[in-house]
């Protein structure tokens, strides 16, 4: 049943309700392939930071874990250095395995999440094939630097992890 429009104009919709066409735009861009690369990139290279801080913190337990100064003839252990030098050492070289660490996650994170995004687009299916396939794919372009061999070891590594972790996530809950 159609009713005559009175003139007036719609309402306009509501800021962050789920017409606003913002909003409408955001989940648009989050959900597809591009956008959650980048979010699962960014969110990569954050958890990696963290963890790599973490490693690099650890690191400093041991005396051989320690960093030296020094070229390869003068070699000076950190711990004979004063306190404020120690320091700035050690923080210079904490960051430099965090970030390193950081950018590695950012890669796998983007890597793998554009690749399953794309098989999935492919497959027109969600299921665990699309994890296996896109592991195994990640996994081998991570390793293509060093050789076929590698390549197929990184595949069959990253793939089982895949595997894994995607078949504990998608197990029942225990409502």
């Amino acid at each position: 049943m159609n009713f005559p429009s009175s003139g007036a104009p719609a309402p306009a919709p509501i800021p962050g309700s789920p017409q606003d066409p913002n909003v409408k735009a955001m989940q648009a861009a989050m959900e597809s392939c591009f956008g959650k690369s980048v979010m699962s990139g960014v969110m990569g290279f954050g958890m990696g930071g963290l963890f790599g801080l973490f490693m690099a913190s650890m690191s400093y337990d041991t005396p051989y874990g320690s960093p030296v100064m020094g070229g390869a003839n003068g070699q000076t252990p950190i711990t004979s250095l004063p306190l404020r030098q120690q320091l700035k050492v050690g923080f210079k070289d904490m960051g430099t395995r965090s970030f390193s660490m950081a950018k590695n996650f950012g890669k796998v994170g983007a890597l793998f999440s554009g690749i399953e995004c794309g098989i999935e687009g492919l497959r027109a299916k969600n299921d665990l094939t699309n994890g296996v396939a896109a592991g195994c794919l990640t996994g081998g372009i991570l390793a293509k630097n060093a050789g076929p061999t590698a390549m197929a070891g990184g595949c069959a590594a990253f793939a089982a992890f895949s595997a894994a972790i995607d078949a504990y996530m998608r197990q029942p809950g225990d409502n």
